[in-house]
């Protein structure tokens, strides 16, 4: 392994209920013959993250039987109604004491983010300060790469569907825009009518 290999755990928040898709839980969505939760996991091992780490929520046991999800630390999330900061906040601490220095963290929902993408954003990791994001067309977005410098400030403000949203306004200055808008494409699937992305 690399030291970026070692250092860089892969986070997938996946542990949401799809409300406004009728309580389809995101991650056993199909995309390409597979639930979503295997590709988001698939992206990041492509990536060149070793470890990976995946928060469930909803439906948790029917994504543990569906999903083939091998070598994943898999990580419950009883407050996942409470929104995707709840997840965010769960994940990092399973992440405590593992000897990660950084999490490159993907969401369940965006399929169109691409391993080349994720690859680009892990590249800015220098250290346990390091802070960067995917940008598109120049506008902050996923996945994000939180050094654990950073995790107790994202933890604490990390509330609702917000995730690491108002930490990273705080800290603008110190992300680094990764562009990558020419090799993924950042839509979420959140209503019925983005299922149409799903291929």
């Amino acid at each position: 392994m690399t030291r970026t290999d070692d250092e860089v755990a892969g986070l997938v928040l996946a542990a949401g209920g799809g409300r406004r898709l009728g309580g389809r839980p995101k991650a056993l969505l199909v995309h390409r013959g597979r639930p979503l939760v295997e590709h988001a996991v698939a992206v990041l091992r492509s990536a060149g993250c070793a470890r990976v780490h995946v928060v469930l929520g909803a439906r948790a046991d029917d994504v543990r039987r569906q999903a083939r999800l091998d070598g994943c630390v898999l990580v419950d999330n009883p407050d996942w109604e409470q929104g995707m900061g709840s997840s965010l906040r769960a994940g990092l601490e399973s992440l405590s004491g593992t000897g990660a220095r950084a999490a490159l963290v993907s969401l369940v929902d965006q399929p169109g983010i691409t391993a080349e993408a994720a690859a680009r954003i892990l590249a800015a990791y220098r250290d346990e300060t390091s802070l960067a994001s995917g940008a598109y067309d120049g506008v902050r977005g996923h996945p994000v790469l939180l050094g654990a410098d950073h995790w107790a400030g994202i933890a604490a403000s990390a509330t609702g569907d917000r995730g690491a949203r108002a930490y990273l306004k705080e800290h603008a200055a110190a992300i680094t825009l990764v562009e990558c808008g020419d090799v993924a494409r950042p839509y979420d699937i959140d209503t019925e009518g983005d299922l149409g992305h799903l291929e």
